[in-house]
């Protein structure tokens, strides 16, 4: 007996507003089962709801950057469901992001001591802070209230770049757990590799799209085999710079901070000096070799 995906991906009970009370019913569920097994009255116990609100938010909003270019590489009934609910998963990682919030703000004023002593940079506060007004503004502007205030464009140029920000933060926090921190956690390989392959997904759709538009101009326009082996080269090369940070971050990092300004911007700049996002830009030039084409 065949199962019917297309017709199964279908069901009322997986799509729209009713996949999200799914999910994020059965997220604060497992929340509020947590709290009630651990201390919350402890800095470790607050903390360890920290950690488990993040894990549960990253994989929405690694699901959402990849969900437009899975469709584009892979049409089919999956990624037609994935990408129709795109909204609602992004609504997921939001309140999971919520929860978080929630946690954070009972570590800064119950434990003020530890928060500022131990947890608090400007940096690190800046650049959360930064997410949380951007995923707030994408989430006012997720329904027709919000919306109405902004053109197509604006609304494009907003949710972009908050996918894009949203995308960055915990990607970079794994990014350090990886290759600057010691001893990192299996989950930490996996979502640093989640992240790296639904921004790689995405780079990759886009190439795919360039090549059809270049196509459909003109037929007979080709991308000459020295740009391919080239572009290939490069791709593989970003590829051994994700996952190789622990060979290179060092001199490289003695390298971008050798100036005085670099180092100034690096207390105020958010991901500054972008060395989480190396291998992505490299793969990212691979590509646009690859898909270049000539007449």
């Amino acid at each position: 007996m065949s199962i019917d995906l297309k017709a199964l991906l279908q069901t009322k009970a997986i799509n729209g507003w009713r996949l999200y009370w799914l999910i994020a019913i059965s997220m604060s569920i497992v929340m509020v089962i947590a709290i009630m097994g651990v201390d919350m009255s402890t800095v470790s116990g607050v903390r360890s709801m920290i950690q488990l609100s993040v894990r549960w938010a990253v994989p929405f909003i690694f699901m959402v950057v990849a969900a437009s270019a899975v469709q584009t590489l892979f049409p089919g009934p999956f990624p037609a469901w994935w990408l129709r609910n795109g909204k609602y998963l992004g609504l997921c990682f939001a309140t999971a992001m919520a929860w978080q919030g929630l946690f954070i703000f009972i570590m800064s004023n119950f434990f003020r001591d530890y928060y500022f002593e131990e947890v608090f940079l400007f940096r690190d506060e800046l650049e959360g802070s930064i997410g949380y007004i951007f995923l707030t503004a994408m989430v006012v502007t997720s329904f027709n209230f919000g919306r109405k205030y902004l053109t197509p464009k604006q609304w494009e140029l907003l949710h972009r770049s908050a996918v894009y920000y949203l995308f960055a933060y915990p990607f970079a926090v794994y990014w350090w757990n990886l290759f600057v921190y010691e001893d990192p956690l299996p989950i930490d390989y996996l979502y640093y590799w989640a992240g790296f392959l639904a921004f790689a997904s995405r780079i990759a759709a886009w190439g795919k799209k360039r090549q059809q538009v270049a196509q459909e101009n003109d037929p007979a326009r080709s991308t000459p085999l020295a740009f391919k082996v080239v572009g290939g080269t490069i791709i593989a090369f970003g590829i051994f710079v994700a996952a190789s940070g622990l060979h290179w971050v060092e001199p490289v990092s003695a390298i971008v901070f050798g100036p005085q300004w670099s180092a100034d911007l690096y207390l105020w700049l958010p991901f500054w000096p972008f060395r989480v996002f190396y291998s992505l830009f490299i793969v990212g030039m691979g590509t646009l070799l690859v898909t270049k084409a000539r007449a």
